[in-house]
């Protein structure tokens, strides 16, 4: 080997081992980053030695494919779960302090006090309270549903929004990678934007990335819908003035086609767009329509039917929106819960009889049923009490059972909601475990290993050494054969 061709050698290994060494410090210092990838370099042979022909990026297709359906599915799962724990402390209040279930079971017990003292009007008029309490309940929990509603749209609204940016953003990465691969640049850095952007796209879509020529992407929802193709299709969603108990609001549309919402406590849907539509339209809806029935069912069982039940039934101490026609058995009556209130005729406050509840007579003469007027009297307050417990027709369409007593359907509407918040929260544990596992294999298998990275430097460090050595040995070679001329 001639002086000049190892002088080339050497210096061919200084340039490789600074490239090299400039690489792996690029992977230490993005070592904290999620959406960075591990670069190295790829070195051949050549007639001095061997040179540096490329920094690969450290990839796996299928596992990040993966990543993004575990994040899509986790995303909507965590926000159907969070959803349904505010839905918990806004209508029924912490642990179901302010529930309808609570407050009729309270109702029963003062209405028994009274069956027991009917004579007592301190007791009547507790009764009373307790049945104002009921209504207050069944208003405000109505009214925080359809709050949490025009919440949701808002959120839905704001998530498009950010949704259609970050596409901007994707064909801003796109182009870049597709024009630097054109001409040979390297766009390592330009692919990692890109699939990070890609990951956040996941959060409120499920994606396929399908790739073209030139390391172009093309990406679908799992319904078939283009999201993007050269350009960005565009998400739309117009949201409500405002919400009417038992109406659905207006869709997302991806590229014109409609997104489809999540069903299920173990939620069906992909991305938190469509778990957004779920709550606000499924789970929402069902709990209005449960205390409307509720509604419906107090009317019925406190109407008044006169002596022996013989006239026809008019609203007594609860009433729909002030009209004594009470509703009957058939499809639920939406947004009831809002309307039901007290009859004026019973509370003392508007000038009323508390007294009414224990002798009937709401409705005019006709309906009085302690005839007598004794103070004594019981039997209707009684009755009343029965048909709470007595089974009658609920609407099918609330999600619980059609027939069953009005105590144990306030009952039942508890254990719906939390069978449905218990199976949410045991699948985000589940997906949330799946995600960080399907994490932790992309970043083993294309992350950065501070260890290894740092063997690798003290490698590059003896490889400099020995490079330098054999460049100050040709030195003093070349110092020697100068000498030796003169």
């Amino acid at each position: 080997m001639s002086l000049s061709s190892a002088l080339s050698i050497a210096q061919s290994a200084l340039l490789n081992t600074s490239r090299q060494t400039s690489v792996v410090s690029r992977n230490i210092s993005e070592s904290s980053n999620a959406d960075y990838s591990r670069r190295s370099a790829v070195l051949v042979s050549s007639e001095n030695g061997a040179r540096v022909v490329s920094i690969v990026r450290a990839t796996n297709d299928v596992l990040f494919r993966q990543g993004l359906s575990a994040l899509s599915s986790y995303s909507a799962q965590a926000t159907l779960r969070d959803g349904l724990n505010t839905l918990t402390v806004d209508v029924y209040g912490n642990e179901y302090s302010s529930s309808p279930a609570l407050v009729l079971g309270q109702f029963q017990e003062a209405l028994q006090t009274y069956s027991a003292n009917p004579s007592s009007v301190n007791v009547a008029e507790a009764a009373l309270e307790a049945a104002k309490q009921v209504v207050s309940v069944l208003n405000s929990g109505s009214d925080a549903i359809q709050a949490f509603r025009s919440d949701t749209d808002r959120s839905i609204l704001g998530a498009v929004g950010e949704l259609n940016s970050l596409l901007v953003d994707f064909k801003k990465a796109n182009d870049e990678v597709v024009q630097g691969t054109n001409v040979g640049q390297d766009v390592n850095d330009a692919l990692d934007r890109r699939d990070g952007i890609l990951k956040k796209i996941s959060e409120f879509l499920p994606v396929t990335a399908i790739r073209r020529s030139g390391n172009d992407l093309m990406l679908v929802t799992t319904s078939g819908a283009t999201l993007f193709e050269t350009v960005p299709r565009e998400v739309t969603f117009t949201p409500a003035g405002g919400f009417a108990p038992g109406l659905d609001g207006n869709g997302i549309y991806v590229d014109g086609v409609p997104l489809a919402p999540g069903t299920g406590g173990n939620t069906s849907a992909g991305g938190k767009l469509a778990a957004m539509l779920q709550l606000r339209d499924d789970v929402a809806n069902g709990m209005q329509a449960q205390l409307d029935e509720i509604a419906r069912g107090l009317i019925a069982s406190f109407t008044e039917r006169g002596p022996n039940d013989a006239l026809p039934p008019m609203a007594g101490l609860f009433v729909q929106n002030g009209t004594p026609i009470a509703p009957g058995p058939g499809p639920l009556v939406n947004g009831l819960a809002q309307l039901i209130a007290i009859n004026p005729l019973f509370d003392f406050a508007q000038g009323g009889t508390p007294t009414l509840l224990r002798d009937g007579g709401a409705n005019g003469a006709a309906y009085v049923v302690n005839a007598s007027g004794g103070s004594g009297y019981a039997d209707l307050l009684v009755s009343y009490a029965r048909r709470m417990e007595e089974p009658m027709a609920f609407d099918t369409a609330a999600g619980i059972q059609a027939t069953i007593s009005l105590t144990d359907y306030s009952a039942e509407t508890i254990g719906w909601f939390e069978g449905i918040r218990q199976d949410s929260a045991r699948a985000a544990e589940s997906r949330s475990a799946l995600l960080s596992r399907t994490r932790e294999a992309l970043s083993n298998a294309t992350g950065v290993n501070i260890d290894e990275e740092m063997t690798l430097m003290l490698d590059l460090e003896h490889t400099y050494q020995a490079s330098a050595r054999l460049l100050r040995t040709v030195d003093d070679m070349l110092a020697s054969l100068l000498n030796a001329i003169r």
